[in-house]
């Protein structure tokens, strides 16, 4: 079931300076840690004057869609599913 969200969570990145790609390896949502084991899709866009990314990441068991804010800092998750029909 997908469900549309507006939560903060801590989200842990790597960069690879060769390649120049960032992108979330795990996020601790809801007081667990989910590995990030397939990375979707990124994109970004203004809102004002603040850039926002956003990155499509799943774990074994959920899909994440998260947000970063590049003038706060802090990572939303705004889409979660478990891969089930509603």
């Amino acid at each position: 079931m997908l469900q549309k969200l507006q939560t903060p969570t801590t989200v842990q990145c790597i960069y690879n300076h060769k390649t120049r790609i960032f992108a979330p390896h795990s996020l601790l949502w809801e007081g667990r840690q989910h590995k990030v084991t397939i990375f979707g899709y990124h994109h970004s866009y203004r809102q004002g004057k603040t850039m926002m990314h956003v990155f499509s990441v799943a774990s074994p068991t959920l899909y994440f869609k998260i947000l970063f804010n590049t003038d706060s800092l802090s990572w939303i998750v705004e889409e979660i599913s478990d891969g089930e029909a509603d």
